[in-house]
């Protein structure tokens, strides 16, 4: 396992024109060697988050659209756009028989990526992942009553964009462990500015909560049906007591997700690579590792 936070061979990736992908935007990646695992981040992270799994496989972390290191264009942010650059990126490196490790926000367009290209992912490890379409009342007090008020123009723009809630607040709320100034300069960097925070403040409000918006509700719940009959390996990274996965969550994704293995990581809230980077690591490793010898 690396947990190095600045790879050497880190690089700016500039993507081919696409219909979908603007001329001239770059994503910024990190990777290693050998069978391609791609790992996506959530928000307000970039791939500074995600523990390495180099060495004994191709690791690749990238930077989504407008955050890290990654171009921020002109664009809407929406989970469609996210979605059209990450699958623009995988055919760019023509990476084949992927591996996802996802969290957050990358759940969503990572599970997404693996129903409509099911041929090219070989498995799924996620953690604090949104496994099917949300409910308020399932999530905790406090995020209950902050996310309908950040949905909600001001107040969103307000907090988001100008207060920078989510860097000066929640991502400190939302890990157990006490992050060093220059870990909380790395997460700022990127987001210097009213402007520069927009695809941080666009994510709270393509999220599905409650069936809206439609559009991301039925593109959920069409994933979510899907993980209930694939069997494409799955590693369930479980922490407790969880933000997007509680007790219930994780019950109904043990009880109803087939070809699954379960690892409890112990205590974690949200952002729980911060908090056991060397344990997600270590368990994704061991796990590709036996699902490979399986298929031997």
């Amino acid at each position: 396992l690396l947990a190095a936070r600045s790879p050497q061979d880190a690089h700016l990736l500039r993507l081919p024109l696409r219909e979908q992908v603007r001329e001239g935007a770059r994503l910024h990646v990190e990777q290693g060697q050998g069978k391609p695992v791609l790992s996506l981040h959530g928000n307000p992270a970039s791939c500074y988050i995600i523990p390495h799994v180099a060495k004994v496989w191709r690791a690749i972390a990238v930077d989504l659209i407008g955050m890290g290191k990654s171009d921020k264009p002109d664009i809407g942010y929406h989970y469609d756009d996210h979605s059209r650059y990450v699958e623009g990126f995988v055919e760019a490196l023509g990476l084949k028989d992927i591996t996802l490790v996802i969290q957050d926000w990358g759940s969503l367009i990572g599970f997404r990526y693996a129903h409509e290209h099911e041929a090219n992912v070989r498995g799924i490890a996620f953690m604090e992942a949104s496994v099917r379409p949300l409910n308020f009342k399932d999530m905790p007090l406090d995020t209950r009553i902050m996310l309908p008020v950040v949905r909600t123009f001001p107040f969103g723009y307000l907090l988001i964009q100008v207060g920078n809630i989510f860097l000066s607040k929640l991502l400190h709320e939302m890990t157990l462990r006490k992050l060093a100034k220059e870990e909380i300069a790395a997460y700022n960097a990127p987001f210097p500015t009213i402007k520069s925070r927009k695809p941080v403040a666009q994510f709270p409000l393509e999220v599905p909560f409650d069936g809206k918006p439609v559009k991301n509700h039925s593109t959920v719940a069409g994933y979510s049906e899907w993980l209930k009959v694939t069997q494409m390996p799955k590693l369930f990274l479980k922490f407790s007591p969880g933000v997007l996965i509680n007790k219930d969550m994780a019950a109904w994704i043990e009880k109803s997700l087939p070809n699954i293995t379960t690892v409890d990581c112990g205590a974690g809230k949200h952002f729980v690579q911060e908090d056991d980077p060397d344990l997600i690591g270590q368990e994704i490793v061991a796990w590709m590792s036996a699902t490979q010898s399986k298929k031997k």
